[in-house]
């Protein structure tokens, strides 16, 4: 195996940094740091270097089409992977906001961010030129520094590959029970948000048929305002972040009828927000079943029913 990575270290470095930004859990810089402690003269480095800054930037832009076609589908399909689907959508909009094109740059060193920030920027509707050029220097800030510290640290690397030559069988079961104890910790929280989700919901028809009958609930709408303006607004909704509904409910009466509408992985910040607003002591708060979307279906097959005006 030593043999084969010498003779295509390049290709070795592509292979890995394309999985990682693609979204795959195999890490790259521990790669591009080995590769980079077994080359001499320091100009070897630049074909790794090459190698996975086009890396980088192939998977980049395809998460950037995927979000230009798809638009936040792809940031809720990749959400659901996160410990906290109902912040992860809204979280990396407000970073791409807040740092813009440096989102790109230096969204390469936050792990996670660096596959969600891609279609956030094709979904909003960012240059290609633009998402190219921020996208190119971002890995090659990132790979750069990877592959001198792997250089610089020759020697070092050299101790720990013995070392992992020796000791590999204790190591790698270490590594496996801290990979069961993640995944037992993941799935512990999995079925927490599982129990949180058990309330009850309302359906989209359910919500169509009280605008019909004009006993209109009080609804939180708790997406994005670029989710908003993408996709248009909910007829007398209230928009609010998560963690500011219990201020937008502070004075409403306790017996109301409030729905709260998302449009994350399992409806997790409507169903947040649920939670919250029952502990203030409202009586009545469901979250639609199937979030933004089930409301936009069934306001598309019942047209105009949801737009009345009161």
């Amino acid at each position: 195996m030593s043999e084969l990575f010498a003779q295509h270290r390049d290709l070795l470095v592509f292979s890995n940094v394309l999985l990682q930004q693609l979204g795959l859990p195999v890490p790259a810089v521990p790669t591009m740091m080995l590769n980079a402690s077994q080359v001499q003269p320091v100009y070897a480095l630049i074909p790794l270097l090459l190698a996975a800054v086009c890396a980088s930037v192939i998977a980049d832009l395809l998460w950037y089409q995927a979000g230009k076609i798809f638009g936040y589908k792809v940031l809720n399909f990749l959400c659901k992977m996160s410990i906290n689907p109902g912040s992860c959508v809204n979280q990396t909009e407000a970073r791409f906001h807040r740092w813009g094109v440096w989102s790109l740059v230096m969204g390469k060193f936050i792990p996670g961010f660096s596959t969600v920030a891609p279609p956030v920027a094709g979904a909003l509707g960012m240059s290609r030129s633009a998402f190219l050029i921020a996208s190119a220097i971002g890995a090659g800030l990132w790979a750069g520094l990877a592959l001198i510290a792997g250089y610089a640290l020759q020697a070092q690397i050299a101790v720990g590959t013995a070392f992992l030559s020796e000791h590999g069988v204790r190591i790698v079961t270490v590594f496996a029970l801290i990979l069961a104890a993640w995944m037992a910790w993941k799935f512990w929280q999995k079925k927490r948000f599982e129990r949180l989700a058990a309330i009850p919901h309302i359906s989209a028809k359910e919500l169509a048929q009280a605008y019909a009958d004009r006993q209109m609930p009080r609804i939180i709408d708790l997406r994005s305002k670029s989710m908003i303006k993408e996709a248009g607004s909910i007829p007398h909704a209230v928009v609010s972040e998560l963690n500011a509904v219990g201020t937008i409910a502070s004075g409403w009466p306790k017996e109301d009828l409030i729905v709260t509408i998302c449009a994350c992985p399992g409806d997790a910040a409507a169903v947040h927000a649920a939670h919250t607003l029952k502990a203030m002591g409202f009586n009545e708060v469901k979250p639609l079943a199937g979030g933004f979307e089930a409301w936009q279906s069934q306001a598309e097959k019942q047209e105009g029913l949801l737009v009345f005006h009161i």
